[in-house]
């Protein structure tokens, strides 16, 4: 085996992913701060925006959290009124997860949420969707098996 020399941080890809999520959430936290909203918080009301009524398993595979880490998060969320937690009729073990009005007419800052990431990225959209699809393949490579 050849000798490679030692990359230098900068060089190394783990960091420029872990460093930018870091800018990210330097740009998320003022329009997040005035939701009431964590970044992970966030993140959870994405997955209902998307689909009401999803389980807490479902989010958690969804966001790759276990639901020990989920579960304080959602009922935080259900504190602020957000969402209702509700056990499934059909399985007592299963909790669904139900947005309320005041949830779901937060989904409309999201148009100004994404416009101000698009902006202080200095991307395109275009240039966004392929940056985005090459990191997700990326993670889902990445992915150890179950």
């Amino acid at each position: 085996m050849m000798d490679m020399p030692a990359p230098s941080l900068d060089d190394m890809l783990c960091f420029a992913v872990y460093s930018a999520n870091h800018a990210f959430n330097r740009v998320y936290k003022p329009m997040l701060d005035r939701l009431g909203l964590t970044y992970p918080q966030f993140l959870a009301m994405m997955c209902l925006w998307q689909q009401d009524g999803q389980t807490v398993g479902q989010i958690g595979d969804r966001l790759f959290l276990e639901s020990s880490t989920l579960t304080p998060l959602l009922k935080r969320l259900e504190a602020q009124g957000l969402l209702t937690r509700r056990r499934d009729h059909t399985d007592e073990r299963v909790v669904r997860l139900h947005l309320t009005p005041a949830g779901l007419a937060m989904r409309d800052s999201l148009p100004e949420l994404q416009a101000c990431i698009l902006e202080a990225s200095g991307m395109t959209l275009e240039g966004m969707g392929d940056l985005t699809r090459q990191v997700a393949a990326l993670r889902d490579h990445l992915r150890l098996p179950a």
